[in-house]
């Protein structure tokens, strides 16, 4: 995938860190050495698969994460010691086709448990519109697979299904452990089940079902709650859009009584803000979680999630 994003600045990121707000519990994500230490040692390419992996390993998995809090995933190039890092682990989780230095290294590297999110759900293509029409499933054993949009974590159905796989593959990797890796799975598949009729409920009654973004990350959010996402950057959010597209997002959000442009905590909102400046709208954050920050409204993925709805359902009017 060549969706091409800018890092947040040094200063901010190195402050981030300082604070600890990756928030992965004592299992940490900070860079030590991924493997030598006596536990089941899992590298994972960024917040979200760091985040599997540390609810369904719990105590017996130490988990090094290679996106560091506040660095933004998609631009993220692997140091020499990361990739020593990987090699040394006894597995290692990712988003194939989210990071092409990750891709890189772990065709490269001879870790014995390789296991990829995108094999464990469905993925689809979206443009700028997602949502309120029928999308075309792409499973992606397939490994020509780039374009598809990676989010998939952002719904919590396919978050779900990821994390059964996950759970199913620590268990084969690590059998001494099974049995707690596999009530560590359906303790986490149950809240996410939570986590979906929250969204599902929340979302029911509104009285538009339009919401504007900055780039198209939330497609398998609307699709799963019978939303429409329209971005103004389809899945690179670093374009510049069009004054035709302007004009047809004005319009749009005239006709569909659309309140609010979304932008995001890792990228630039000054997009956003322009095109809600020109059609008379209000801008709010819609937090794709890709890393926690000190920008981010919540400590861990739920709690993100739950402001992210909270979010959508003040600007889409929910009764």
């Amino acid at each position: 995938m060549n969706v091409r994003r800018r890092l947040i600045p040094a200063v901010a990121t190195a402050a981030a860190t300082a604070l600890g707000l990756a928030t992965l519990s004592a299992c940490s994500t900070e860079n030590a050495a991924a493997g030598g230490t006596d536990k089941f040692d899992v590298v994972a390419s960024f917040y979200p698969m760091a985040f599997l992996a540390e609810r369904i390993g719990g105590s017996h998995v130490h988990v090094t994460s290679l996106t560091q809090p506040g660095q933004e995933p998609h631009d993220l190039e692997i140091s020499a010691k990361q990739t020593a890092q990987l090699q040394e682990s006894d597995a290692v989780l990712y988003l194939k086709n989210l990071q092409p230095s990750v891709d890189d290294a772990v065709a490269q590297s001879e870790v014995k448990t390789k296991i990829d999110a995108a094999s464990l759900t469905s993925l689809e293509k979206h443009g700028n519109e997602v949502g309120g029409h029928a999308a075309s499933h792409d499973h992606s054993g397939n490994e020509e697979n780039a374009g598809l949009d990676p989010h998939i974590w952002l719904d919590p159905v396919r978050y779900a299904e990821v994390a059964e796989g996950v759970g199913k593959a620590l268990e084969k990797a690590d059998p001494d452990h099974a049995a707690d890796y596999r009530k560590n799975t359906a303790a986490l598949m149950k809240r996410l089940d939570g986590m979906n009729t929250q969204f599902k409920d929340g979302l029911a009654d509104t009285e538009s079902k339009v919401f504007i973004t900055t780039h198209a990350a939330f497609g398998y959010l609307a699709e799963r709650y019978g939303l429409t996402e329209e971005a103004i950057n389809g899945l690179d959010p670093e374009s510049e859009p069009s004054a035709a597209r302007v004009k047809a997002l004005e319009k749009m959000a005239k006709a569909d009584g659309v309140t609010t442009v979304f932008y995001e905590t890792l990228v630039s909102g000054k997009t956003a803000k322009t095109v809600a400046s020109d059609a008379g709208l209000r801008t709010d954050v819609l937090d794709p979680i890709e890393g926690i920050t000190a920008k981010s409204r919540g400590k861990d993925y739920f709690s993100v999630q739950e402001a992210n709805l909270k979010a959508l359902r003040q600007a889409l009017g929910a009764k």
